[in-house]
């Protein structure tokens, strides 16, 4: 049976101010609801008052990126090591935000997640098509080349740590939504390449999201589907009302 997992994707947003006001505020609303794990991905800055903040609760925290050396002249930069000692369970790699805005490949995008996953950090890897890829009808294999690559280097115990988002680009931030079809599709996709690249039974106990524009509308029919097994939820998982709504439709 895998693991239903509902992870926030926070952006540049929130101080840590107001980390700890919005964790103390979500955290008796989502309190019974033991059927998903919950996680929430700050920036690094908000960090510390998240763990202290949700300490006790169902709640993990996770990180929205990690650096693949241990260490060095790497300025701005942030590794492994320094996200497992601030008490970080979760760490998402290569969002299309990273990868568009910040030069982010395939090869560095499976080079973080090697690390994030030998720290012990679970690796939450996104992947996904940009609009003009679909319409080419070329989703399948962008999304499979960039899975494969993702996961070099990677074995079957390690991809226990692994989480993969698919995430298609044209439904990030734009309000567009890929139906619960196209999204299970997809999701089917990526399990099919896994279970070539490990085996079925690898493959059926990989948690793969769904994580374009998922909001407290359309959780509950995306959660329906056979191959989404949770979400990386942006924008929805600023607002309590909202997040609570979206964990409440994974139970």
């Amino acid at each position: 049976m895998r693991k239903t997992v509902i992870a926030g994707n926070w952006k540049m947003n929130m101080t840590a101010a107001k980390t700890g006001e919005f964790i103390k505020a979500l955290a008796p609303e989502v309190a019974s609801m033991n059927n998903a794990d919950i996680v929430l991905c700050v920036p690094f800055t908000d960090i510390a008052a998240a763990v202290e903040a949700a300490n006790g609760t169902n709640i993990a925290i996770g990180a929205q990126n990690v650096h693949f050396k241990e260490n060095g002249a790497y300025t701005g930069e942030i590794s492994a090591e320094m996200l497992v000692e601030s008490g970080v369970k979760y760490v998402i790699v290569g969002h299309s935000e990273r990868r568009q805005y910040f030069g982010e490949t395939d090869i560095t995008v499976n080079l973080r997640a090697k690390a994030a996953i030998n720290a012990g950090l679970t690796a939450i890897i996104c992947v996904g098509e940009t609009l003009e890829m679909r319409e080419q009808g070329i989703t399948a294999e962008i999304v499979a080349m960039q899975t494969k690559v993702a996961l070099m280097g990677i074995s079957a115990e390690q991809l226990k740590k692994v989480i993969i988002a698919y995430e298609p680009v044209w439904a990030i931030g734009t309000g567009k939504v890929a139906t619960a079809e196209q999204a299970n599709e997809v999701c089917a996709i990526i399990r099919n390449v896994v279970a070539e690249l490990y085996s079925k039974a690898d493959a059926d106990e990989l948690t793969i999201q769904y994580g374009g524009s998922m909001n407290a509308g359309n959780a509950e029919a995306l959660l329906a589907m056979s191959d989404v097994d949770g979400g990386l939820i942006g924008g929805a998982s600023l607002k309590v009302t909202d997040f609570t709504a979206i964990v409440k439709a994974a139970q």
